[in-house]
């Protein structure tokens, strides 16, 4: 890792996270009978208005929004092509199929199976262009934002709970290197949670 980085969020490595009701009781059986789902996070690299890099990993998605009362303009890059000139827009987000049901979801953006090679690029309240309303990608797919007007509409940015504060570009990508080892209690599987969300009404 190059100096002069701050690198926020979870270790680079395997990390393990129990996804199921809270009960104390049985742990260490619950644990050892467990079923295992190995995801890779997203990588966010975040550069600030005053020239800063800050990483972070997020398990469940990549967010920006507007800071102020005046819509974000964001333009939006995929593999090096633009994509979209200019998006205004409340925020705009990339999410794993982990955090597929989550923010993603709130704001209307597809449930995808939680081994499905894909990410989840959401809008948040688009105002132009008004029909967009997001795009599945590849999960190897090396996403850019960039703030246009950055002084008059200030951007923040978040993977997962990291929040970085007046960001200029933006650059997401799955991690390369990073797993995170979701568990499961047996009766409790993630696509099974996935599933039954589709056919809420």
């Amino acid at each position: 890792m190059s100096t002069g980085k701050k690198v926020y969020g979870m270790n680079r490595g395997t990390i393990g996270f129990l996804m199921n009701e809270y009960r104390a009781s049985g742990l260490t059986g619950r644990i050892a009978a467990a079923v295992a789902e190995t995801i890779r996070p997203l990588e966010m690299q975040a550069v600030t208005a005053e020239g800063e890099t800050i990483s972070a990993l997020a398990i469940n998605e990549v967010a920006l929004w507007r800071q102020s009362y005046q819509t974000a303009k964001i333009r939006i890059t995929v593999d090096g092509q633009e994509r979209l000139e200019e998006l205004h827009c409340d925020g705009v987000m990339i999410a794993t199929p982990a955090g597929s049901t989550a923010y993603n979801l709130s704001a209307h953006g597809p449930i995808l199976p939680l081994d499905a090679p894909l990410l989840a690029l959401t809008p948040v309240s688009p105002f132009r262009p008004r029909r967009w309303r997001g795009a599945l990608l590849s999960n190897k797919a090396i996403v850019r934002f960039d703030i246009l007007e950055p002084e008059k509409r200030p951007v923040n940015a978040a993977a997962d709970h990291t929040e970085v504060k007046a960001v200029t570009t933006v650059t997401v990508r799955e991690s390369p290197t990073a797993t995170a080892t979701l568990l499961f209690d047996p009766n409790h599987s993630w696509n099974e949670r996935i599933l039954a969300e589709q056919f809420r009404y």
